[in-house]
């Protein structure tokens, strides 16, 4: 089950690619304005609505969409509070938009969210801004990483050392070898050819492309 989780903060986002088409769509506080200027019809609308417009929360529930509202003062953010609910709906793919949250804190909280263990049923995939993430995860198949020929890529450990990872298409390979948080071992590979693909034994990478 495809669901696209639209969070607020970044201005610039793209078009929903075209395979998103028919996926469920949660929309978190602001994010369903962001939603709606992707001309996204909101399924969802969560959080504690301290940044949505007047206008976007009443054109999200005349449109049908189920409004799940919480306290300002809570113990999670709002795009937590919507990954949760994906997972609750059955969600298997989910794409996060606006995951930069226009703050620096907010693009390293949301990052390392999307990387807990609460999500590993679900294949991940986010933007922020014009860069753009994949989680990787140990012990499943190899991820083919959503990139181009040329494009930059960064390997990121995530909670603890990544280890046996097998890379395939990455200029600067690697070959059951591990990472740990704190290295920039991985920092600024190059995709060299497609489909390319990261593989590995245990543990958790963020698979960030920075994009332009």
């Amino acid at each position: 089950m495809r669901v696209v989780v639209v969070a607020g903060g970044d201005r610039d986002l793209d078009a929903v690619p075209a395979e998103w088409g028919d996926a469920l769509v949660i929309g978190a506080d602001s994010g369903v304005d962001r939603a709606h200027e992707l001309g996204l019809r909101v399924d969802v609308a969560i959080g504690d609505f301290d940044s949505i417009s007047a206008e976007g929360l009443q054109r999200a529930e005349a449109a049908g969409a189920r409004i799940e509202r919480h306290p300002s003062e809570k113990d999670q953010t709002d795009l937590e509070l919507a990954l949760g609910e994906a997972r609750r709906l059955g969600a298997t793919d989910l794409l996060v938009l606006g995951a930069g949250g226009g703050r620096l804190d907010h693009l390293m909280g949301n990052l390392l969210l999307l990387a807990s263990p609460a999500y590993a049923p679900c294949r991940i995939r986010a933007r922020a801004g014009a860069g753009r993430a994949q989680v990787v995860r140990g012990g499943e198949p190899s991820t083919t990483l959503d990139a181009q020929v040329g494009e930059l890529v960064t390997l990121l450990a995530v909670g603890g050392t990544a280890s046996g990872i097998t890379t395939r298409g990455l200029l600067y390979a690697l070959n059951g070898e591990s990472l740990a948080p704190g290295t920039s071992r991985g920092v600024s590979n190059v995709v060299k050819s497609t489909p390319a693909t990261v593989e590995l034994e245990d543990g958790t990478l963020l698979a960030v492309f920075p994009g332009r």
